[in-house]
């Protein structure tokens, strides 16, 4: 056989063994068995692909860090502004003759 047949031999049965598993652990039900060949599938798979992945490299050890002073000047973050207070109503935001608008040409002067 070739490599690629040994191979894919391999596969089917690790395949066919984790069905068969999944199929005893959920109490050997009757005609689940493409759903059981499926996820079994699924699981090979993805354990090939995380096992073909390189290993993380792990990053050296350092010294722990000492914690910077609270009290640094320019080092924190802009604070949110709090939201501005209302302004207080004038004359021409009051109701009534005032707020209305004139228009040209009108005989009575605004304000």
């Amino acid at each position: 056989m070739s490599d690629f047949t040994d191979r894919l031999h391999s596969i089917t049965e690790r395949i066919r063994q984790r069905a068969h598993a999944i199929w005893e652990r959920e109490g050997r039900p009757h005609g689940r068995d493409q759903d059981h060949w499926d996820q079994a599938e699924k699981e090979v798979v993805a354990e090939d692909a995380a096992a073909a992945e390189p290993e993380a490299k792990p990053k050296p050890a350092t010294k722990p860090r000492a914690a910077k002073p609270k009290a640094a000047a320019g080092n924190e973050p802009a604070a949110e502004k709090p939201a501005a207070a209302p302004k207080p109503r004038t004359k021409a935001d009051a109701p009534g003759d005032a707020a209305k608008p004139r228009r040209a040409g009108s005989k009575k002067p605004a304000g």
